[in-house]
């Protein structure tokens, strides 16, 4: 009977476990918000998207936000421009939030504005 139990008390165990990775494979906590102002913002997201060798062909006003339009360089490949992306700098309230933004670009934008 104690082999039983311990056996019925291995598989409660393995299936908690299991369930556990499932829950935390989630969006994370939601979109960043930086207490900046917007012109701040767009600042230092066109620096760091032509450091990281993207070209900035515009900046649209819609209201509360502001869509930048970018591109991939050439980066010396000769395949010329990339396609036209977007991200939305969206403001809200007292705070900047970053929309369609890619997570590597959304890095540095953070450590920029982190800094200050």
């Amino acid at each position: 009977m104690n082999t039983h139990m311990r056996a019925v008390w291995m598989a409660v165990g393995l299936i908690a476990v299991a369930t556990l990775p499932a829950q935390a494979q989630g969006r994370g906590h939601g979109p960043k918000r930086y207490a900046v102002t917007t012109d701040r913002a767009i600042f230092v997201t066109r620096d760091v998207l032509v450091r990281n060798g993207y070209q900035v062909i515009r900046v649209e006003n819609r209201g509360p936000d502001r869509i930048v339009w970018y591109r991939a360089g050439n980066r010396g490949r000769g395949r010329g421009w990339g396609p036209p992306m977007k991200m939305v700098v969206h403001r809200e309230a007292d705070r900047v939030i970053f929309v369609d933004t890619p997570s590597a670009i959304l890095m540095d934008i953070d450590v920029r504005l982190r800094l200050r």
